[in-house]
């Protein structure tokens, strides 16, 4: 399996209320290994709120000196490629690339999974499914700053691993294909061990 993880920092939480990515991180997976990654800060002219630079450590004077955003998005464009995409909350993460992508005349042409959706379906009984709660609650090792694009996506790849490797040893799988986990994060919670039972008698 090839994917990218990928996260963004931003001003805020919507573009359409005027929100910009400050970061980005990506991380290559192929063969349950993390082969690459691509991280940059990112100047797109927007002044930092407060509470931002309080959560993610992020400041206006990191940013005045970061590469334009333009020149970011064309260096994740080629990094990302047509790889599938995976992100936690892929759609905060989701609508922030189509539309910085937009700015500069390209288009995501392929699916981003949700590792936050797939987790609510293999860890139904976590207090709660933000990222570094699953990590403490799953026992994975957390290193760097969350809320800062690198550490969050490494974080990201041991949790999605650590969810495939729980998939086939709960289901009796040798792998999990893409379009498996693109289903299984949309059906009901209470729904999983029946459409797994389905799924394993007809595979």
């Amino acid at each position: 399996m090839h994917i990218i993880i990928i996260d963004f920092e931003t001003t805020g939480l919507s573009p359409q209320h005027g929100a910009r990515p400050t970061e980005v991180a990506a991380v290559r997976i192929k063969n349950g290994q993390i082969t690459d990654h691509y991280q940059s800060l990112m100047n797109a002219g927007v002044s930092i709120p407060a509470f931002i630079e309080n959560l993610t450590g992020i400041n206006n004077t990191m940013i005045r000196t970061a590469p334009p955003v333009h020149q970011v998005m064309h260096e994740l464009a080629e990094f990302i490629g047509d790889t599938p995409l995976v992100a936690h909350n892929a759609v905060f993460d989701s609508k922030f690339l189509d539309i910085e992508l937009a700015h500069i005349g390209l288009q995501r042409r392929q699916e981003m999974l949700c590792s936050l959706l797939l987790a609510r379906r293999c860890y139904p009984h976590a207090p709660t499914h933000k990222l570094t709660d699953l990590i403490k609650y799953i026992g994975l090792p957390s290193d760097g700053h969350a809320h800062r694009a690198l550490a969050d996506v490494q974080m990201t790849a041991r949790l999605w691993l650590h969810m495939l490797a729980h998939l086939c040893c709960t289901y009796h799988l040798s792998h999990v294909p893409l379009p498996l986990l693109a289903q299984i994060q949309r059906i009901p919670v209470h729904s999983l061990t029946r459409f797994m039972s389905h799924y394993c008698k007809g595979a």
